[in-house]
């Protein structure tokens, strides 16, 4: 209990130290996320909160973790890096989907192939239990590039994707915590408490956003949480097993998880990218029904909670009729939500940041400290 309270603190420590510092730079260097008729804040605000994040995180667990004691974790490491980087690469100049998928399947292979972490059984779903390695390997593939995303694309609100990552990390931390997993449940608090100290700022009015190195970050670590938890869950051998492991895993994601895929559905449906900007986020719905950040953050983390409890109460029924219950509950809210009557949404884009950003290759943009402080007025 004292290492996941110390990797916990040291996190928290870490990152609420560092992230002013990041802020301060970015003011100091002119770098900022500008808005534009797509983004939904009115002035330049740094996008650099994942470096704060990862900082405060890694460091917690190289601290709080011994290798021999979770000899996995050094692929686990390796995999952070490789996701940070391409993070940070994308927040300062603009990469291709391509590309940021090319880098997403190297940190899923890392942890897959290296750490030995993937999907090898159904549990249940659908009748389907034991999978072969030409199906799991895939399957595990797509399940980890999808959690990325989801925690990447539900990062558009102040505060939204950080304290949707706090609940999903405390809870996977509580239950490795029950089930003597001491190196899984260090993960997952050490993230919780970098997170806690970035949504200090975070939250709306937001100081500081958390870009692709943090919300990449966080997809990659929830993925590698909820694979595990399924897997050692479903274990009547394991110190604390829970039926329907696979509906629960999914309760704990299910808003960021299935905002991605309803979106993903859509685009394709419509013969487009699936990795192409729209306003059509759950975050989005709400804010055009005239909720502003923070009302939008909270029923999106009430939701959640919502379903984790339903399907913890509910595990007794199999996870076949409880997953089918959750994603029909899901999209029938959804669909509330879509016909909803909309309230008149103004979008405002300074035509000054339109003309900063033409023909140049980056998210951010400087400005001079002259020309910042004036955009900030």
């Amino acid at each position: 209990m004292m290492n996941l309270l110390l990797a916990g603190s040291v996190s928290f420590a870490i990152a609420f130290i560092a992230i002013p510092a990041i802020i301060r730079v970015a003011d100091e260097k002119g770098l900022f996320d500008v808005p534009d008729a797509r983004k939904l804040h009115t002035k330049p605000i740094a996008s650099l909160g994942g470096v704060g994040i990862f900082i405060g995180f890694l460091l917690s667990l190289l601290l709080c973790l011994s290798l021999q004691q979770a000899p996995e974790f050094q692929y686990f490491y390796a995999a952070f890096v490789l996701m940070f980087f391409l993070g940070i690469k994308d927040d300062i100049l603009i990469l291709s989907a391509s590309k940021k998928l090319l880098g997403q399947i190297g940190a899923a292979a890392i942890i897959i192939h290296l750490a030995g972490v993937r999907i090898d059984s159904m549990h249940g779903f659908l009748g389907i239990h034991e999978l072969p390695e030409y199906i799991s390997f895939p399957l595990s593939y797509l399940t980890i590039i999808v959690i990325v995303n989801a925690f990447n694309l539900i990062d558009g609100v102040d505060g939204l994707s950080s304290s949707l990552g706090i609940l999903t990390t405390a809870l996977f931390g509580t239950y490795f915590a029950m089930a003597h997993m001491p190196a899984y449940a260090v993960l997952s608090f050490g993230l919780t408490g970098a997170l806690c100290a970035f949504l200090v700022y975070n939250f709306h009015p937001a100081k500081v956003f958390m870009g692709d190195s943090g919300s990449l970050l966080l997809g990659l670590v929830n993925a590698i949480l909820v694979i595990k938890f399924i897997t050692v869950a479903d274990s009547l051998n394991g110190s604390f097993p829970i039926t329907s492991s696979v509906a629960i895993g999914f309760s704990i994601l299910i808003v960021p998880l299935l905002d991605t895929m309803r979106v993903f559905s859509v685009r394709i449906s419509k013969g487009r990218s699936p990795f192409s900007a729209d306003r059509n986020h759950i975050h989005h719905l709400l804010l055009d029904r005239g909720f502003n950040h923070s009302q939008v953050t909270m029923i999106c983390l009430l939701m959640n909670v919502f379903f984790v409890a339903l399907a913890y109460a509910g595990r007794s029924m199999g996870t076949t009729v409880l997953l089918s219950l959750m994603i029909g509950s899901s999209f029938a809210l959804i669909a509330v939500l879509k016909y909803w009557k909309k309230r008149p949404v103004l979008v405002v884009a300074s035509s000054s940041y339109t003309q900063a950003t033409e023909g140049q290759g980056t998210k951010i943009v400087a400005f001079k400290n002259e020309e910042a402080a004036v955009a900030e007025q």
